[in-house]
């Protein structure tokens, strides 16, 4: 309705609302519509959506570079995040030390490693020397080898790179799930022994050279160098690494 008042104009409005009975049948079958689904299905479009959803990561982000002779063996020069390294040799040939030197590479650009110890040989010391920045390495010593893949797997979890010393009898189905989980978290896992199945690259120590010595005497000097075979795609074959 409009009418004109001393120069102005009013409008009035009026909204007809109609009022329609719902059967009682009705309400719980749409409640049960308005509730979200929580059946496997429903978690597996939710867990496809938000893998859709996830932020672009560029290949340099995706690379961990490894500095100095190995480093140049490596595809780009680095480790591809999400990988598994399978490092083995003979006691003594210097598999912990490439071991120590990816660790190094982690923590030098501000990320955290972890290294399993079963049998607590492994010495801090000669870790930091190395180049390992022991406030943002974790060492777990004495692992149960029936705990072993637990703990591998929790480490993978949280770190950017797991270095674990393989005890004897691993499950190829246990090797497999971490493998598979070191790919899902992009977390680089290292293995020091015999690994029972297949890795991106395997890194075979083959002798310590030490420097100093003569036939029949001599004094050890500081350093040694270490070498080592890559095997993988797209790397180069041999290489010594102090």
């Amino acid at each position: 309705m409009e009418r004109a008042i001393a120069g102005r104009t009013y409008v009035r409005y009026r909204r007809l609302v109609v009022a329609t009975p719902i059967s009682p049948n009705l309400v719980p079958a749409l409640r049960s519509d308005a509730l979200p689904r929580r059946d496997e299905q429903a978690r597996a479009q939710l867990r496809a959506a938000a893998t859709r959803a996830a932020p672009a990561v560029l290949a340099g982000d995706r690379l961990l570079v490894v500095a100095g002779p190995i480093g140049q063996l490596l595809p780009a020069g680095g480790i591809r995040r999400g990988s598994t390294v399978a490092l083995d040799g003979p006691p003594g040939t210097g598999s912990t030390t490439v071991a120590f030197l990816l660790a190094a590479a982690t923590t030098s650009v501000g990320e955290w490693a972890a290294v399993v110890d079963p049998d607590g040989t492994l010495g801090a010391r000669a870790a930091a020397e190395i180049g390992v920045a022991l406030e943002r390495c974790a060492i777990v010593r004495h692992v149960a080898p029936d705990r072993w893949a637990t703990v591998v797997g929790a480490l993978l979890d949280g770190v950017s790179l797991v270095a674990a010393a393989v005890p004897p009898g691993l499950r190829p189905g246990d090797a497999r799930r971490l493998t598979a989980r070191a790919r899902e978290r992009a977390t680089v896992l290292v293995t020091l022994g015999p690994w029972p199945v297949e890795a991106t690259l395997r890194i075979h120590a083959r002798g310590r050279n030490w420097s100093g010595l003569a036939p029949g005497g001599g004094l050890l000097a500081p350093g040694s160098s270490v070498d080592v075979r890559v095997e993988g795609k797209a790397v180069r074959a041999h290489a010594k690494a102090g």
